[in-house]
């Protein structure tokens, strides 16, 4: 199948490379970027038809992340992160959607997830306040997911929900000064005694569980897959962006690169530097590989209707943090074959190996707690974790 939209942004990717540098700078996707990746359909792919979305496969989404990552890392980590809000705004009901996008559908969410809220049941709903760290792109957006711990009948937090609260209830703190992912704005959202009301919450027991009060309203396979897989790998997907636009400026400048120190022999020509472009290759070829299978095959369960194994949805999730892993791997390998220049600013080299490795630190790519849960399913040991 054909991804239209790819097609659109390829030709806004020379402007998004040329700004990467701003972007770094300014902390902030420009909203010239935005726009542009708005009118090319960006966000509206994972969006319900009912409110002019795509409905597109997260195979096509993912692709179009991963080419604008290539580009300039940043903006394509909030391309990811504001692109698939619309896929979990879908679960919700559809007031709650109409509420979002009933006068513009363009309109756009971000999130932070962290329940470091606090949250008290009041008549209708909910009363919050506190403040929430990393909310990509919230700039950008009227907009934010948050997560809030509901407390139980003795005042203890219990139920994990998403609310949705709209911009006039909050305010951005800007503390977003960071050595990687520089240009995503992930700021702070800080509250003061908001409303929320109850069709604007969605527990995580219904998220885990497949099931949502916006698939009556959204009755499309692509909402019948789990969050947690869906969420992980719009997380991993600019990473691997970052890998091939490091890789490619790896290729362009070692091909016809000289090495004086090493009595003038072509870095073409260097037996090592060829090794290490293999293994980077293979790596980032991989990531992307693993992850298309595991999602076309989640894919392929909802649009059966049958049950989604949970073998399926650990292995999911093992592949998605061993893609991180290999990204990293491929981008070192690069960047100690880049020689010293590769340290200079600005260069795509050693921004992408800054951005990647800022990525990796997000709390999805807990490898070892990701792998560990795969090896307990394996035994047949029962796995409970909200992220699978």
């Amino acid at each position: 199948m054909t991804n239209k939209v790819l097609d659109r942004v390829r030709d806004l990717l020379p402007a998004i490379r040329e700004r990467a540098a701003e972007t770094d700078q300014q902390r902030q996707v420009p909203v010239q970027s935005i726009r542009e990746l708005r009118e090319a359909g960006v966000f509206r792919m994972l969006q319900p038809s009912r409110f002019g979305g795509d409905e597109a496969s997260p195979v096509a989404f993912y692709e179009v992340i991963r080419a604008i990552a290539a580009a300039c890392p940043s903006t394509g980590w909030v391309s990811s992160v504001l692109g698939v809000h619309p896929w979990q705004l879908a679960l919700f009901p559809l007031r709650a959607q109409e509420d979002v996008w009933g006068t513009d559908p363009d309109t756009l969410v971000s999130s932070s997830y962290a329940p470091t809220g606090k949250l008290t049941p009041v008549e209708g709903g909910y009363e919050v306040s506190g403040r929430w760290s990393f909310s990509s792109g919230c700039a950008h957006a009227e907009w934010v997911f948050l997560g809030a711990l509901a407390p139980d009948e003795n005042g203890n937090p219990g139920v994990y929900l998403t609310i949705l609260v709209p911009r006039a209830d909050y305010e951005i703190d800007d503390v977003w000064h960071v050595v990687g992912l520089s240009g995503t704005g992930s700021n702070d959202i800080v509250i003061d005694k908001a409303f929320v009301p109850h069709h604007r919450a969605y527990s995580a027991a219904e998220q885990s569980q497949l099931r949502g009060p916006g698939q009556e309203a959204n009755p499309a396979a692509l909402y019948r897959i789990p969050f947690a897989s869906v969420f992980s790998n719009t997380i991993v997907a600019p990473i691997i962006g970052a890998a091939e636009g490091a890789y490619a400026a790896h290729i362009e400048r070692m091909r016809d690169r000289v090495r004086l120190s090493y009595g003038g022999q072509k870095v073409a020509d260097d037996g090592f530097a060829q090794v290490r472009v293999a293994r980077a290759a293979s790596e980032i070829d991989a990531a992307i590989l693993q992850m298309e299978r595991n999602i076309a095959d989640l894919l392929r369960y909802a649009e059966a209707g049958e049950e989604i194994p949970a073998r399926l949805r650990l292995r999911t999730r093992r592949d998605q943090v061993r893609g991180t892993e290999r990204c990293i791997q491929a981008i070192e390998l690069l960047f100690d074959n880049s020689g010293g220049h590769s340290i200079r600013k600005p260069n795509p080299i050693e921004r992408h190996w800054r951005d990647a490795h800022a990525g990796s630190v997000h709390v999805i790519n807990d490898v070892e707690r990701a792998l560990a849960m795969f090896g307990r399913g394996e035994f047949g040991i029962t796995v409970e974790d909200r992220m699978i």
